[in-house]
């Protein structure tokens, strides 16, 4: 069966997951992705040097459907086989801080001047330009800077830090994965490729966007303090209630007909005058609003999470247990769905991994190959290039692969 991707060869150049996991999207989807990693002769070739038998290594999912050629760009070389291969390349998506790639001669202006057709995508923190881009950060750092953090939990405590889906992967990921797709639909017009600029910065502030009290500030409204936002779990219909066996319930009715649906079904529909307002979006909860939830909160912790999912089933409601990672792992929807599938791997017997999230009808992604081992392709890849053995016996001598 085609894949979407069939044809395409793309070149990782990038130490982080967030680059990983764009181009482990790309090849999901049938692209030839090939990883270059640092031979070990040349510096570490994993993130904390971790060996090919540690879990750190042998959880690494985002390198799966991928090819590793070990090469060290330091030696001239080794940039002659980047050249060689950048010359066939579709895309190259790197993950550096600005003017590394122009010192390892695999910068955009380099390579496009080798294949006009490359769509080069560049992911960092800031962008290659502006005040800040030559700084160091993290998923953290960019959402404090974008104002993310600054929306996050109740007000006069320290914001809660949220897990690095945001900027990381939200941001980066899928913005590369999109920007991408994006220039090779433009390439198939024009002929020609085009540099792809995603910052973690950016893609954090623009997802911040969606949240409408942060929108209307923009056009002139009242800035939204932290707290005050629909979605920072003060209002009663928009929260998370503790169980009597500890467990949680999340709650998310919104929409006043659902909120209704809400407090038939727990028996209290005296609540529902405390249901969502149109200010709410940008306000904090109102007096009826705080008493409805602390009674929420009280009638909760009466029952089991069990005993109220059972009870809330048959209604038309928004809500959801709290899942632990094992709850997660055994949900019965996600299993459904394929999110979890074998991993084909002999170093790890047994072991699942995510499945794929998106799914085509007509040409759907697969997972044909688990993460390489640092350098498992490097001959193969080389002999394709045209060099012999002998050539590689001596580049592999010399630490270039």
């Amino acid at each position: 069966m085609p894949m979407p991707l069939d044809g395409i060869l793309v070149l990782e150049l990038n130490r982080v997951a967030p680059g990983s996991l764009c181009t482990m999207m790309l090849g999901d989807m049938g692209a030839d992705v090939i990883r270059l990693e640092t031979p070990a002769a040349a510096g570490a070739a994993k993130s904390f040097t971790a060996r090919d038998d540690e879990p750190w290594t042998l959880s690494e999912f985002a390198n799966r459907n991928k090819r590793s050629l070990a090469l060290n760009l330091k030696d001239p070389r080794g940039r002659q086989v980047l050249h060689a291969l950048a010359a066939r390349a579709d895309v190259v998506v790197e993950g550096f801080r600005p003017n590394v790639t122009v010192r390892l001669g695999a910068d955009y202006a380099t390579l496009s001047g080798i294949n006009p057709r490359l769509v080069y995508c560049s992911l960092s923190g800031f962008g290659p330009d502006g005040p800040y881009r030559d700084r160091a950060g993290h998923d953290l750092n960019y959402l404090a800077l974008a104002g993310v953090l600054g929306q996050l939990g109740a007000a006069g405590v320290a914001p809660p830090i949220p897990l690095n889906l945001i900027a990381d992967y939200a941001g980066a990921s899928l913005h590369g994965v999109i920007g991408i797709l994006l220039a090779l639909l433009a390439r198939a017009q024009t002929g020609r490729g085009q540099h792809v600029d995603v910052s973690y910065l950016d893609t954090a502030f623009a997802l911040l966007m969606a949240v409408p009290g942060v929108r209307e500030a923009l056009i002139g409204g009242a800035p939204v303090r932290r707290g005050e936002n629909v979605f920072a779990g003060q209002h009663p219909y928009y929260a998370v209630y503790p169980t009597l066996d500890g467990r949680w319930l999340s709650v998310g009715c919104m929409e006043p007909w659902l909120w209704d649906n809400f407090c038939d079904a727990v028996g209290r529909p005296d609540l529902k005058p405390a249901r969502m307002r149109r200010e709410d979006f940008s306000s904090p909860p109102s007096a009826q609003q705080c008493a409805a939830k602390r009674e929420l909160e009280a009638l909760m912790r009466t029952r089991t999470l069990e005993d109220w999912l059972a009870r809330l089933a048959a209604a038309d409601v928004c809500i959801g247990e709290v899942n632990d990672l094992a709850g997660a792992f055994a949900d019965p929807q996600l299993r459904h769905r394929g999110m979890l599938v074998p991993r084909d791997d002999d170093r790890v017997p047994g072991a699942m991994q995510p499945g794929i999230a998106i799914k085509l009808s007509e040409t759907p992604g697969r997972i044909r190959s688990a993460p390489p081992r640092t350098g498992a392709d490097t001959h193969a890849v080389l002999r394709d290039l045209g060099y012999g053995d002998a050539d590689i016996a001596a580049l592999r001598a010399d630490g270039v692969v």
